[in-house]
């Protein structure tokens, strides 16, 4: 039985190669993301949204190693390699700009 080779994505420049989203666990460390897509079960779906990883959320990778380490807000969430493939998100330019398609928070 021939296994798929899972796709790979690197960011480069300040976006994902291979198309304008990828998952989670094939961004670089450091890297400010914004979470576009969960993939994964409902109820997964609905405990991530708990952890703070709602759709548009901007997050940053802080490790790889034991396990992917994300910056929230001010918390911070270890997830395993499989939750990480399941986060769809883009990355963000390093100069805090917004990514096309995401409307501008205004100061209110």
């Amino acid at each position: 039985m021939n296994k798929k080779s899972p796709l790979s994505f690197e960011v480069v420049e300040g976006r994902c190669a291979g198309g304008p989203l990828c998952p989670l666990s094939r961004v670089a460390v450091g890297a400010r993301v914004c979470v576009k897509q969960l993939a994964a079960q409902p109820e997964l779906c609905d405990r991530l949204r708990e952890l703070g990883l709602v759709e548009d959320q901007e997050v940053r990778l802080l490790s790889r190693q034991p396990a992917f380490l994300c910056q929230i807000c001010n918390a911070r969430v270890a997830l395993s390699e499989a939750l990480a493939e399941a986060i769809w998100v883009q990355p963000l330019p390093e100069t805090g700009e917004a990514p096309a398609g995401t409307p501008a928070r205004s100061s209110a």
